[in-house]
C-alpha cells in the first residue's frame, strides 16, 4: 500500500481532498472546505508534474492559505456591499426606523410598544403618553430607544 502511494502520490492527494470535502459535508462550518480543495488541486498538479513530497506539502500549505484568504476577501467585500445582511438574526437592529404606538404610560423613563406579536421595552428622552406614535432610532440590548414622530 505504501509503495503504491509513493508510486502515485496524486491518488493520495485526491483521496485526501475527497475525504476532507466529505467531512465538510458533515458540518465543519467551512474549515475543511479550503483544505479539501487545496488537496484536490495538489492531486491534479502531481498528476501532471512529478513533484517531491516536500514540494507537494508546500503546495498544499500555500494553496490552503491562498484559498482561505480569497474566500475571506470575497466574503468581506460581499458583506460591505450588502449592509442589509449585517443585521441578520439581530431582530432589534432590523426594527430601527419602524413606527409603533406607545401601549403604557412611562414609568422611570420606560414604556412598552407592540411590534408584530411581541411587546418591547422602550426608552425615550421625551415624555411619551399612551397612544403616541414613535419611531425606533436605536437598540440598546433588549430596550429600544425611540423618539416621538413629528406631526
Amino acid at each position: 500500500m505504501l509503495q503504491q502511494l509513493i508510486a502515485s502520490p496524486h491518488l493520495f492527494w485526491l483521496s485526501l481532498g475527497g475525504l476532507l470535502l466529505a467531512a465538510e459535508l458533515l458540518g465543519a462550518s467551512g474549515y475543511l472546505l479550503w483544505s479539501g480543495i487545496a488537496a484536490a488541486l495538489v492531486g491534479l498538479l502531481t498528476w501532471v508534474l512529478p513533484l517531491s513530497w516536500e514540494w507537494q506539502g508546500l503546495c498544499f500549505a500555500v494553496l490552503t492559505m491562498v484559498a482561505a484568504w480569497l474566500w475571506w476577501r470575497w466574503l468581506s467585500r460581499r458583506q460591505q456591499s450588502d449592509p442589509q445582511n449585517s443585521s441578520l438574526n439581530q431582530r432589534g437592529q432590523q426594527m430601527v426606523g419602524m413606527h409603533a404606538t406607545v401601549l403604557e404610560p412611562m414609568s422611570n423613563g420606560y414604556s412598552r410598544v407592540r411590534i408584530g406579536d411581541s411587546t418591547w421595552r422602550i426608552t425615550s428622552t421625551a415624555r411619551l403618553n399612551v397612544g403616541d406614535d414613535v419611531v425606533i432610532t436605536h437598540v440598546e440590548g433588549i430596550t429600544l430607544r425611540v423618539e416621538p414622530t413629528k406631526r
